[in-house]
């Protein structure tokens, strides 16, 4: 396991700073500096998060860098291990949410950086406020079924209810994204031109 791979998962506030004060990275002066990359499962976010830190910029998945974590809706318990596949019934009992006070130390840290955040939670209202700008990543259904089913770094919509989920929200997620504000990109063209363009929308606010 490597260095920023060991403080990513047991440490993701040293990683973020760890990664801030990384020597290269593009530098951005005033206004925008934490960016929430977000979209339904299979848009591309870790792709794209992943091409934007091959860039130089700094880049951190919420679900892979210990921003997000599984509870347990009644008891709000944090769940360790969740299964999979996931049980019926298992997407109404656990939600997947984004952890507040982790972003703040992102914020901390980013005051002469501009940093991307991409990923998804279902509580994102409870952080919205700490972001300068929202970029939504959208596809159509038909890019999203093959997405789903042919992707290998995350197994998330290979079961049924997973599937059914991200086709529910799918059609919502424009409509949504758009009521607050948020930049909308289509990520069915090719990543490079997906990032280009996340990239001159960050620009674009920035003025």
């Amino acid at each position: 396991m490597t260095r920023q791979v060991h403080l990513a998962r047991q440490r993701p506030e040293a990683f973020a700073v760890h990664l801030l004060r990384c020597p290269g990275l593009h530098a951005y002066a005033g206004g925008v500096t934490v960016v929430w990359v977000t979209g339904n499962s299979g848009t591309g976010k870790s792709t794209v998060c992943g091409v934007l830190r091959a860039r130089g910029h700094v880049a951190l998945d919420a679900d892979e860098d210990g921003f997000s974590r599984w509870i347990d809706r009644v008891t709000g318990e944090v769940v360790m291990d969740p299964p999979y596949p996931v049980p019926e019934g298992w997407l109404d009992r656990y939600g997947w949410v984004i952890v507040r006070e982790r972003v703040e130390t992102l914020v901390e840290a980013s005051r002469l950086r501009i940093s991307f955040l991409c990923g998804s939670a279902e509580n994102e209202e409870d952080v919205r406020d700490l972001f300068d700008a929202i970029i939504c990543l959208v596809i159509n259904e038909d890019t999203l079924r093959h997405r789903l089913a042919t992707r290998t770094t995350n197994p998330f919509g290979q079961h049924p209810e997973e599937l059914a989920a991200a086709l529910e929200w799918n059609p919502r997620m424009r409509a949504i994204y758009e009521s607050h504000g948020a930049t909308i990109i289509d990520a069915s063209k090719p990543v490079t031109e997906v990032v280009d363009s996340v990239i001159d929308a960050v620009q674009d606010l920035r003025g």
